[in-house]
């Protein structure tokens, strides 16, 4: 496996393909999944041509179950680690959800040198904040939050089983194209994980206020949302994130859930294609 060993000493696992010459594309995954979960991207962009990588975040997948730093912070440092170890430049950084706070803290405390990063892409992404806060009314309460954690210290296995197989992918609507294979992966990688990096990982997702990182984001930044996300309501994150970045474009997709890079990977992944080369 291919790992690096950040400054604290934490293990994280990433997948490096395709020409070392070739523009990189760097995906960052959600809560509580792993790099594996944008196998459907990183092969559409190996055969147009691009360099992708993927790291598991510290605590998820194959990366070290430690038991410090699961915050947005360091999940910023250790992308920013994995960046320099491989010398990316000219790159594009893409984060779904959780993975889309870690791109904008990214961005906007690493992208150092300016070569570093050429765009940047949040997709159902967390950003500017999810819980209520007097400075963003329209957040969810933090009940919903407790609740989550509850739910992963209660059992786990089954609250993962429950998220996927419902609103993950909005398999809980009517007439919706169930399919179990896709469940069971999402379970596959979050039990992966640690229950340890995913119940803090709540309060890193839900409560890190990044509206200074977005606003620090001067490359080009696509922010891409699903009106029907029920895990990360569009108004109050991909709405105001294109609003408080100053170079961004939104663009949001009618009737599309939160794991849209799964269920619509087709029309995803022409979208960023077009936005990579435009």
């Amino acid at each position: 496996m291919s790992t690096i060993t950040t400054q604290d000493g934490t293990e994280i696992f990433f997948k490096d393909w395709g020409p070392k010459n070739a523009q990189p594309i760097m995906f960052h995954h959600g809560w509580p999944l792993s790099a594996d979960d944008w196998d459907a991207q990183m092969l559409f962009f190996l055969a147009n041509g691009f360099r992708v990588i993927a790291h598991d975040r510290r605590g998820h997948g194959r990366s070290a179950q430690v038991d410090f730093g699961h915050d947005m912070a360091h999940y910023a440092a250790d992308a920013a680690a994995v960046v320099e170890h491989l010398d990316l430049r000219n790159a594009i950084h893409i984060g779904h959800s959780t993975g889309g706070g870690e791109v904008a803290a990214y961005v906007a405390r690493h992208g150092i040198p300016a070569d570093r990063v050429a765009k940047a892409v949040l997709v159902s992404a967390v950003p500017p904040i999810m819980a209520r806060t007097e400075r963003y009314p329209g957040g969810l309460p933090i009940e919903v939050f407790d609740g989550l954690r509850k739910s992963l210290a209660d059992n786990r296995a089954q609250f993962y089983r429950d998220l996927a197989a419902g609103p993950f992918y909005g398999f809980n609507r009517d007439g919706a194209d169930v399919k179990s294979a896709v469940i069971d992966n999402w379970w596959r990688q979050g039990m992966m994980g640690g229950a340890l990096a995913h119940y803090q990982g709540i309060k890193a997702f839900s409560e890190t206020d990044q509206t200074d990182d977005l606003k620090a984001i001067t490359v080009p930044l696509l922010v891409l949302h699903g009106d029907d996300d029920q895990i990360v309501p569009y108004q109050n994150a991909g709405v105001l994130s294109a609003d408080i970045a100053p170079n961004a474009t939104l663009k949001l997709y009618k009737g599309y859930p939160h794991g849209m890079l799964t269920t619509n990977a087709d029309v995803l992944n022409a979208d960023l294609l077009a936005f990579i080369r435009g």
